[in-house]
Order: C-alpha cells, then sequence, then structure tokens
C-alpha cells in the first residue's frame, strides 16, 4: 500500500470511524481531484454505499455550495470535502452535522499533505490539542505579539475552546484533515490592536509581503501590505461588515505538519498561530458572514491571563 492509500485508509478508519454499513461521500470542486479518488476508492472498500459529487470553484472560503451539494451532505453518515475553498464555517455544513454527518474538512489537501499529516499519533496529537484547548477556556484575555508586528488583545471570558484533533467518530462531529490545532472565537467588539500576518493567507497562499490588519472593537479598520492585502480586503468586504469580524485564534499543534504555502496545513504546523475574520458560528461565536479567511502569523508569542504558553514558535516546555 502507497503512503496515499495508508493515509487516507487511516482517515476513513481512525478518524472517521467507518463502518460497513455507513454511507460516504466525497465532495470536491475538482482541484487536486486525485486525493478525492483517493478517498472514493478506499470508501469503496470499506463502506456499503459511497458516491463522489464535483461542484463549480467557489469565489472564496465560506462560500455556500450549492443547494444539491448540501442537501447530499445531510443524507450521508461521512462527508469527506476535498476542495479548494472551504465549507467549514458554512450553512452547508453546520445542517449536515446537525442530521449526523460526520464531516472532514479539507481545503487545499495535496497528496503530499495527505500521505504525511494524516500519518501520525493521533493521542498525542489529541492530549496536545485538548490542553490548549482548555487553557483557552479558563483564560479571561489573551495577548499575541510576534516579532513581525503584531501586538493584540482579545477578550476570551465564557467562550469554549476547541481541539480539532482528527477523530471525528460520533454523529455531528466536525474537524480538518490533516488535524492539530486549539482554537476560540474571540467575544465580538473586544478585540484591540495591531496583526500581522506574514506567513499564509487562506485563498492566496504564501505572504510575500505582510499584511498589516489594524483592529478596533473587533472590527478589522486598516488592511495595508501589498497585493494579498488588496485581494484580502476585497474578500472580507463581499461578505457584507461582518467580514471585517475578528472571529477566532487558533494555535498549530500537529508535530508532522511543514510550512507549504497551502493554508489547511500551514495553521496546524506545531508552534504557530493563527486568527481569521468572518464566520465566528461554527467555533461558538456570534457572526454569520459568507466568508472565513485565516492568516498565520510567525514565531508568535502567546499569553493567557499573563502566563505564556507559546513562545518563539514553540509551546512551552511544562506548560503542555
Amino acid at each position: 500500500m502507497g503512503d496515499l492509500q495508508e493515509a487516507v485508509a487511516i482517515a476513513l478508519s481512525q478518524c472517521m470511524g467507518l463502518e460497513p454499513h455507513e454511507s460516504v461521500l466525497i465532495v470536491t470542486d475538482g482541484v487536486n481531484l486525485e486525493v478525492a479518488e483517493a478517498f472514493y476508492a478506499a470508501a469503496g472498500e470499506m463502506a456499503r454505499d459511497y458516491s463522489m459529487v464535483v461542484f463549480p470553484q467557489r469565489a472564496r472560503n465560506g462560500e455556500e455550495p450549492p443547494a444539491s451539494v448540501a442537501a447530499a451532505m445531510k443524507e450521508a453518515s461521512v462527508v469527506l470535502v476535498a476542495a479548494s475553498r472551504s465549507l467549514s464555517h458554512t450553512r452547508a455544513r453546520r445542517e449536515a452535522c446537525l442530521a449526523g454527518a460526520r464531516v472532514a474538512s479539507m481545503p487545499g489537501i495535496t497528496q503530499d499533505m495527505a500521505a504525511r499529516a494524516l500519518r501520525l499519533d493521533y493521542a498525542a496529537l489529541a492530549r496536545r490539542s485538548e490542553a490548549l484547548a482548555r487553557m483557552l477556556t479558563e483564560a479571561k484575555e489573551a495577548r499575541l505579539t510576534s516579532p513581525g508586528g503584531t501586538l493584540v488583545t482579545l477578550s476570551l471570558e465564557g467562550r469554549q475552546g476547541m481541539a480539532d484533533t482528527g477523530i471525528l467518530r460520533e454523529p455531528g462531529r466536525w474537524g480538518n484533515l490533516p488535524a492539530g490545532e486549539a482554537c476560540i472565537a474571540p467575544l465580538e467588539g473586544l478585540t484591540q490592536g495591531v496583526i500581522v500576518l506574514d506567513g499564509t493567507l487562506a485563498g492566496w497562499g504564501s505572504l510575500e509581503e505582510p499584511i498589516t490588519l489594524v483592529v478596533e472593537a473587533g472590527i478589522v479598520k486598516e488592511v495595508s501590505g501589498g497585493k494579498a492585502a488588496s485581494w484580502l480586503r476585497e474578500n472580507l468586504d463581499a461578505a457584507g461588515p461582518a467580514g471585517r469580524n475578528i472571529a477566532e485564534l487558533g494555535v498549530g499543534t500537529n508535530d508532522r505538519a511543514r510550512i507549504t504555502g497551502i493554508l489547511l496545513e500551514d495553521e496546524k504546523v506545531l508552534g504557530t498561530a493563527h486568527v481569521a475574520m468572518g464566520n465566528s458560528l461554527s467555533l461558538g461565536g456570534r457572526v454569520d458572514a459568507s466568508v472565513h479567511l485565516d492568516g498565520v502569523v510567525f514565531e508568535p508569542v502567546l499569553e493567557l491571563d499573563g502566563q505564556v504558553v507559546l513562545e518563539g514558535g514553540h509551546l512551552r516546555v511544562g506548560t503542555i
């Protein structure tokens, strides 16, 4: 068995807990079709009912798929979304989970990424991610800084941290594959400061020039930094005022992930941090927007209620 075939088999059995009597739906927009086809082939050997649907590429992460795709997602036991744009923060994904589907969202996944970052110690990943998620839950305030110029405070009081462990075996569960992060939706209207994205931007890729975000009262007021900044500004504004909401703070926990220029993997790299704008409903927030765009911050320092839990791109020894 090749590395890709082994990886997708692990994802279906160990991550999704697929049973022979269940139905599997692979959803793709045709980009990196070989990964979708690998999942389709593996599903054919493991499940009684399996199918694949191809739909037109969406304009941005968080945009809804066609109604026919959304309907099909609600009928499946296991949904694997191997597309170039994320459906994680869409109504279609939320309704599929409410109907009992287990959903793995894999925007931008490649053969190399799947073969490498899906084959890991999921028990260790879960311990690391869940410990950090608990710390986020217990904290009232987060302070994120970086050598690139980030200096921002986010209010977390009352919000629940989430651990993306890759274990999606219960009805209604969803997450990314490859997995590996702890994240939280900060309280609306309270994030203040400057965020400098200098790693990867969802939908764009590696940033040749950093993007500087000036945030006031939880809203991105200014976006600067070249072509990528202009692209980001246009995509946030296409979703209306809610698109500029600071929706997420996350920290990567996957020790097999590496920087590739693809947000799905880069935000999972152990020791990176990311901030997202737009929709926060899926993370326990209150903002509904037709966009959710994450950006990676390199070499961050994260303090939770004054305690440093991440520094120099590494989780503090003894903290996690």
